[in-house]
């Protein structure tokens, strides 16, 4: 039987998927992304990450392939460590998304993702990379435009908040997760790991059935979707299990690595 050609565009979100679960990348996983650029094709890592948590990760895949972040809002250069494209909320758009949770959300504490730094309500419990880092705490959310508005709910389920937000401000921003706590996170209207992803693979002429994508959690689903083949990490939200097209090992045991080496081996 004559093999299939391999992908002409590899995309992977970061956090649960091609990382392992303490934050690093393995040297199987280095490796097998040098396996793609140097088949030719494209790689792209497409994360809720901001640019600022990706100079550990840029460092360990020795500057390979571009980053889309912020959930499709920003596109950075990995090999510059540049922002080259945004898609900011504007601020009235902010003020009223803002407002409209605050009416009908109670409890809710948010924070905003700017191109180049990071600011909080004094309220907002910092998470991940940002506990413990020099962050800005910030009277106003909605002074200036950012890349993606997060809101903070202490007891309220991830799913749960999303669908809420979704109902109350759907309209103006659009909005996901990425963490198994009450996070929500938004970008603006029609801004997704998609959208950045179908405009890059368009610029290199790559239809989607040219391309594989990898993800394990909510904000993965719709880059999943538009790719011509898609994996979850055995670790992957219930929603990104059931929706994909194949499950790979989870991230720990270098799932994405062990699909990139059977195609590009």
């Amino acid at each position: 039987m004559q093999s299939l050609p391999a992908p002409r565009l590899v995309a992977t979100d970061l956090d649960g998927t091609a990382l392992r679960t303490d934050g690093t990348v393995s040297p199987r996983t280095v490796a097998a992304f040098g396996r793609v650029e140097e088949s030719g094709a494209v790689l792209v890592f497409v994360t809720g990450r901001p640019p600022r948590w990706m100079g550990g990760v840029a460092g360990a895949v020795r500057h390979r392939g571009l980053a889309i972040c912020a959930n499709g809002a920003l596109i950075y250069d990995l090999h510059t460590e540049q922002i080259v494209e945004s898609h900011l909320i504007t601020v009235d758009v902010l003020q009223e998304v803002v407002d409209q949770l605050r009416a009908n959300v109670s409890d809710l504490v948010f924070s905003v993702e700017y191109e180049a730094g990071f600011a909080h309500e004094s309220e907002f419990l910092l998470g991940g990379l940002d506990k413990g880092a020099l962050t800005a705490r910030v009277d106003s959310v909605t002074a200036r435009p950012c890349a993606k508005l997060l809101a903070l709910h202490p007891g309220m389920d991830a799913d749960e908040l999303q669908a809420t937000v979704e109902e109350l401000v759907g309209h103006l921003v659009t909005a996901t997760h990425s963490s198994r706590r009450g996070l929500i996170e938004m970008s603006a209207q029609g801004v997704t790991k998609a959208t950045a992803l179908a405009a890059l693979a368009g610029q290199h002429e790559i239809k989607p059935s040219e391309a594989i994508a990898f993800g394990d959690m909510p904000n993965d689903l719709p880059m999943l979707s538009w790719a011509g083949t898609s994996y979850a990490v055995a670790n992957a939200h219930p929603h990104v299990l059931a929706a994909v097209d194949h499950v790979t090992a989870a991230n720990d045991e270098d799932g994405v690595a062990q699909v990139i080496e059977r195609l590009y081996g």
